[in-house]
């Protein structure tokens, strides 16, 4: 795990790492913030995620149509004319 800092002094490190298929993490102010992958390995995971995604209308077609969707109990308030 590099600081933002350390990742800026050495990014071609930080790069080359990428490159060489380990994932790099990278904080700021002590926080996870990004990751620094290979563009191959970017193009691989968005392949397997659309992949794996329906489509919307498949969606809305898998969505439980007996059952009714739960509604917040709300009074009705009197309005003054």
């Amino acid at each position: 795990m590099w600081t933002l800092q350390d990742a800026k002094n050495r990014f071609s490190a930080v790069v080359e790492a990428a490159l060489a298929g380990e994932p790099q993490a990278v904080t700021r102010r002590g926080k996870p913030a990004v990751v620094v992958l290979s563009a191959a390995e970017y193009d691989r995971m968005r392949a397997a995620a659309a992949e794996n995604r329906g489509s919307f209308i498949t969606h809305l077609l898998n969505f439980p149509g007996d059952a009714p969707a739960p509604r917040a109990a709300v009074r009705a308030r009197e309005v003054q004319f």
